[in-house]
This record gives C-alpha cells, structure tokens and sequence, in this order.
C-alpha cells in the first residue's frame, strides 16, 4: 500500500526480518512530498487503529516532530544520513526511526528488532 509517497511491506515480503508478526513497516520516501513525521504519524495510526485526526492522537507528547524531520533529512548536498536511528515509545509501542527512512512500529509483549540490511547498507 502507498500513503503519502511511502511504501507499507506486506508481512509476506519482510523476508529475513526478526521479530513478531504484529510488527509493522514502512519506509519514508524522503524524495516524496510528505515529511518524515507526517509518514510516521499515518504509520502509527495504522499500526494502533487510532485515527491521526482523534484528539487524543499527539505526536507531539511522544517525540519532537520538528526535530525528527530536521534529524534525518538529507545532508544539505542531497547525500542521505547514514546508520543513525531513534527509538521512543507510544502507547506501549517501540517505535524506530531510521536514518534511511525506514519505521517499525513493534506492538506491546514483543522484543524490538533492527531493519534487514540490504545492499549499500553494510556496517
């Protein structure tokens, strides 16, 4: 499924990746029109059922949207931030962002897990 220029990765095509069933991806398109949080947010109401317009839906509470979007955003040449991630909790939910775009949402009672890493990812 496609939302705001991101690109959600059915359970079936996760591949080697740890971790739960309940566990959901989506990787931010940071070429897209939408920002990175704008991606999150989506990510966690589809993750938690709670509609992003529900007044009790604040990302705010949890992380600073402005300073998650400035922090990984592409360097002011284009290039892209490399093997950076942030980890915050919502509602019992491990959320991590990374550097690549990259977001997993890991449901309450599940062990968090790293992305697989794919080409041109290596340590």
């Amino acid at each position: 499924m496609y939302r705001n220029q991101s690109y959600v990765e059915p359970a079936a095509q996760q591949g080697g990746r740890a971790g739960g069933a309940g566990t959901y991806y989506v990787k931010h398109d940071f070429g897209g029109s939408a920002e990175l949080t704008t991606t999150l947010a989506h990510a966690i109401s589809d993750a938690t059922g709670v509609d992003v317009t529900d007044t009790g839906f604040t990302l705010n509470d949890h992380v600073d949207p402005e300073a998650l979007d400035r922090l990984f955003k592409p360097k002011d040449d284009g290039t892209a931030r490399v093997d950076g991630h942030l980890s915050f909790a919502i509602w019992g939910y491990q959320v991590t962002v990374y550097s690549d775009g990259q977001i997993a949402i890991v449901p309450p009672n599940q062990p968090p897990q790293a992305p697989q890493q794919g080409p041109g990812r290596g340590r």
